[in-house]
């Protein structure tokens, strides 16, 4: 459905893109943020799903900074991959990146964006620095708690699995604390990646309560 792009950063640096367009006349933009394995199958998926429900869709590949065409699976080496990954992308780089990609679906309307794991991380910090978006809804994002004295200046939604055990309960109810007026679901039966269905811990309930929460925030937030 979709095609492979690529974003130009303000520091010059180009990054690979995974873009998919609604058939009529998109509604706003919506940025798909990868977990630790890159643009993979699922999240080109994912980014298909928001084109089919009006969106521009674009996910853009965040560790190409720390090598090109990231394309994993979930199993071990798969998991140990992306993990030596992560680490070696700056913050500093992934709000370049996110305004790379804010910069070229800013011609459909508003932007939300989207993300889950690290992209759950991401999407929270696209809201409390200056990323060019409107709104996000942010999966299981464990660095969060990293930035949690800084307030969103646009409005975010969090979701995270209560049978998660790399996210503790307690960083999700701080969270809470320190930013009352974000909405944070809870889904009790939920694990870690509770979204992804190509995962174990793909939970199809709390995937559909989350979904639907996520696509009533976009419809509010961006048309």
């Amino acid at each position: 459905m979709g095609e492979n792009i690529k974003l130009k950063a303000e520091d010059g640096f180009e990054l690979d893109a995974y873009l998919a367009l609604p058939s009529g006349t998109p509604k706003g933009g919506v940025i798909v943020i990868q977990e630790i394995f890159g643009v993979n199958s699922h999240i080109r998926d994912d980014a298909d799903k928001f084109a089919k429900a009006g969106y521009a869709a674009l996910a853009p590949a965040m560790f190409d900074r720390a090598q090109k065409g990231v394309d994993l699976g979930y199993d071990a080496e798969g998991i140990e991959a992306g993990r030596g990954l992560m680490t070696k992308i700056d913050w500093a780089n992934v709000e370049k990146d996110l305004r790379a990609a804010s910069g070229a679906l800013k011609k459909y309307g508003k932007i939300g964006v989207v993300g889950y794991c690290w992209g759950g991380s991401v999407a929270w910090v696209s809201t409390i620095r200056d990323c060019g978006v409107d709104c996000a809804s942010g999966y299981y994002g464990g660095r969060i708690i990293d930035f949690i004295g800084e307030t969103p200046k646009v409005p975010i939604i969090l979701h995270f699995g209560d049978k998660d055990h790399g996210i503790p309960i307690e960083n999700v109810e701080k969270i809470k604390a320190a930013h009352p007026d974000v909405p944070v679901y809870r889904y009790a039966e939920a694990d870690h990646g509770f979204h992804c269905d190509q995962r174990a811990s793909y939970h199809a309930e709390s995937d559909a309560i989350s979904t639907k929460r996520t696509m009533e925030f976009f419809a509010k937030n961006i048309g």
